[in-house]
């Protein structure tokens, strides 16, 4: 028969396994500090012998790591998702960006697809409480926190497919292009029109997931990271001509 007893779990067992999901599903992120041995055995319900046990486990694992007089953290489990060579290399060729786009608009837009589908109300709540904070931004004229906030929009969209390893890959593609590896979205904002055009884009994809259209809601992920290569590709073509028109002066003001 099939069957084998049940062994009953050590509770550092169990503090393990809860943090692990939660590091798995995306809800404690790289870099984050755990709270005090203190605090968090109380909310586990755990004595402090049974939680240094668990994140000692963990510590081995490579899931959680120690900083003299700081405390515990979520390692950072995203560094190694590319060496330093290819980010590198990453960064110094343009072939790169178009494909990381083309890349980021087929899982996006399936990403989009699932949200709409699968997304519970709750999700959908926090990409329309995102979306309400690119708005006040935009109206600040503050783009540093609209690039930030344009990122936190994408992956609460990635969060809400509810797929835990589209969310990890795509938080380590995402980390990239906050280092500006990719590209800067603020050179962008050399082309007048980009800002406003940007947010309309990403209302309109709000709009689809909050009207569970998963076809609306690829369709519009789709178009806008469309319209962010052509953005791109316009402003790479303007710098070279801007390039060649420096050297025609240049060369005038030489004769």
């Amino acid at each position: 028969m099939p069957f084998r007893s049940v062994q009953p779990e050590k509770l550092s067992t169990a503090v393990s396994r809860q943090i692990e999901q939660l590091i798995l599903r995306g809800i404690l992120r790289p870099g984050e500090r755990l709270p005090s041995e203190r605090d968090l055995a109380e909310r586990l319900g755990v004595s402090r012998p049974s939680l240094r046990e668990a994140v000692s486990d963990l510590s081995e694992k490579g899931l959680l790591t120690s900083r003299a007089g700081a405390g515990i953290y979520v390692a950072d489990v995203l560094g190694s998702a590319f060496s330093p060579a290819l980010v590198k290399l990453f960064s110094e060729h343009d072939e790169a960006v178009f494909d990381y786009l083309a890349f980021r608009r087929d899982m996006e837009g399936l990403a989009a697809e699932r949200a709409a589908r699968l997304g519970s109300d709750t999700d959908l709540a926090v990409i329309a409480e995102i979306f309400a904070k690119m708005e006040t931004a935009h109206a600040k004229r503050a783009p540093a926190d609209e690039a930030r906030l344009d990122a936190d929009f994408h992956l609460s969209i990635i969060e809400a497919s509810h797929n835990v390893i589209m969310l990890h890959m795509m938080r380590s593609m995402y980390e990239l292009l906050r280092e500006g590896v990719f590209y800067n979205r603020q050179v962008m904002f050399k082309q007048r029109t980009n800002r406003a055009e940007l947010l309309d884009q990403h209302r309109a994809i709000n709009d689809a997931l909050q009207e569970r259209d998963p076809k609306a809601a690829r369709a519009a992920v789709e178009a806008h990271l469309d319209y962010v290569a052509g953005a791109l590709t316009d402003q790479q073509r303007a710098d070279r001509n801007e390039d060649v028109a420096r050297q025609r002066l240049e060369h005038e003001k030489a004769r």
